[in-house]
């Protein structure tokens, strides 16, 4: 097995935030928002769950250049997301993207540290969250925040790259998802799988605020999925 090789915690550079925001997610934010939308249905969550506004609250961990929100708002449900980054560049980025695509009245951006987040407790419907773990040293900080943060009744949807067994799977990956990349997207990549986690590494940090094993699956070849309601605490409605 592989071992975890941290990258830096914030992509803050111009050339990073424009190279990201350059490189192909089109594919995998379709799947997640997907995926997100069938994990809420499941859950019986309606976009019209918030009785003042209409709409629910959604909180994104790490947006990047907040290209996940904007395909979420594209489907055209009731929704308020507050897209979060600790890095000023993406936010720079996300923000012209967020203008071109006419989202700014529900797409807030914050600059945000996910590791300690000054929303209240029990704030949004749901909190989600694409490939902000492997840049964390210490990733159950954020995982226990973004728990926090959740109303009881919410669903924690968080994906992120999955760590593979050895160099020449992960050499794969690069060649099959980032091989018409330039030099410096590729390596950024292939940075992001040594600093994944895998889904074993995952289910222990779960277990840290009470979701089970089972709400950590493997979601494709590349990634991991933690999908999870917040109980409502005994003795409430």
């Amino acid at each position: 097995m592989l071992q975890r090789v941290l990258e830096p915690e914030v992509m803050d550079t111009a050339e990073e935030a424009i190279d990201y925001n350059q490189m192909d997610h089109s594919h995998v934010n379709r799947l997640f928002v997907d995926d997100f939308l069938l994990a809420l249905s499941g859950m019986g969550l309606s976009p019209s769950s918030d009785a003042k506004s209409g709409s629910l609250t959604i909180f994104d961990a790490g947006t990047g250049t907040a290209l996940i929100p904007i395909e979420l708002m594209r489907r055209g449900i009731p929704a308020r997301v507050s897209a979060s980054d600790l890095a000023e560049a993406m936010l720079v980025v996300a923000r012209d993207n967020v203008r071109a695509a006419g989202l700014e009245s529900s797409i807030q951006l914050v600059l945000r540290d996910c590791k300690k987040l000054p929303e209240a407790t029990a704030s949004f419907d749901a909190v989600m969250s694409n490939s902000i773990v492997h840049h964390i040293p210490q990733p159950g900080s954020v995982l226990k925040e973004l728990w926090r943060v959740l109303k009881p009744g919410g669903l924690m949807f968080v994906r992120d790259l999955m760590r593979p067994d050895d160099v020449e799977t992960l050499e794969s990956l690069v060649t099959t998802y980032a091989g018409d990349a330039n030099t410096h997207q590729k390596q950024m990549f292939r940075d992001s799988l040594h600093a994944a986690l895998t889904v074993e590494e995952v289910r222990e940090l779960v277990r840290d605020f009470g979701l089970s094993s089972d709400s950590v699956k493997a979601t494709s070849d590349r990634h991991w999925t933690i999908q999870g309601k917040k109980e409502s605490p005994v003795g409430t409605a």
